[in-house]
């Protein structure tokens, strides 16, 4: 994206014309990317990364993606010369500007592990490494099936608390000590207000996409599928963050569970 590019050589950054130029002359390459598809073409397209890397390059992808496609590229990675780990991150917003991310690392030996933390130390506050690669990824899609889940109850609590009266902030701050504390309940409230600094306070702008969530909701179910594990309340997740997309949330934060809840109640 031109304007991405633009916004970092304007803080001292050198630009490129495509991913095949970035690698030709890195020796370390991080890539944070939306989807499968996207993470594919970088890696291998026409202009790919995989078309002029050095041999001895460290590549580090975190993305939420498919663990069989980290597999694939670490592969293809040590074809080439090179070593690859994947590395998605968790966080949010807030620990991103903080540098207080959680990066869950697949690494197929100690010795690429220590060599990513060395990096992703910069940006976290907790690297861990999860076994080989694509576990990182198999955390990742656990860990966001487990999100979208509380997300959606957190939403329903708090809508069920304010149709019987209570003050929605009284309420979060009561839940928020109580057995039914969570992340979506105590840093990341859905419900506008509650808390400043988090987009369910700015009409569910920035933060994490809507359709980003429902990606990751399919990666689990493919995931579940596979390895025939039972995920009733993930199913159903994705089912409601599929039908969020539809109805003009997709762009919107994943909170915004908290408006189509009450949209649905009019």
């Amino acid at each position: 994206v031109p304007e991405a590019v633009s916004a970092l050589t304007a803080k001292g950054a050198r630009g490129a014309a495509s991913p095949a130029e970035v690698a030709a002359e890195s020796d370390l390459i991080v890539t944070m990317l939306p989807n499968n598809a996207i993470v594919s073409n970088v890696y291998e397209g026409q202009d790919g990364i995989f078309s002029s890397v050095k041999s001895g390059a460290f590549l580090i992808d975190s993305s939420t993606v498919d663990p069989a496609l980290s597999k694939d590229l670490a592969v293809k990675a040590a074809a080439a010369g090179c070593q690859f780990v994947d590395a998605p991150v968790s966080g949010g917003i807030n620990a991103a500007a903080a540098g207080t991310l959680t990066f869950m690392v697949g690494a197929n030996s100690d010795q690429e592990f220590a060599k990513a933390e060395m990096l992703l130390s910069k940006m976290g506050a907790k690297i861990t490494h999860c076994g080989g690669v694509g576990t990182g990824g198999a955390v990742k899609i656990c860990n966001n099936m487990l999100l979208a889940v509380s997300m959606i109850g957190t939403s329903e609590a708090m809508n069920l608390g304010i149709k019987l009266g209570l003050d929605p902030k009284l309420l979060a701050g009561i839940l928020g000590s109580a057995t039914g504390r969570c992340w979506s309940v105590d840093t990341y409230n859905p419900c506008p207000g509650v808390m400043e600094n988090v987009p369910s306070s700015n009409d569910y702008k920035g933060g994490f996409g809507t359709a980003l969530m429902t990606k990751d909701l399919g990666l689990a179910q493919d995931a579940a599928t596979r390895a025939q594990a039972a995920t009733p309340l993930g199913s159903l997740s994705h089912q409601i963050y599929r039908v969020m997309c539809n109805a003009g949330y997709a762009e919107k934060d994943f909170s915004s569970a908290f408006k189509f809840l009450r949209e649905q109640d009019k």
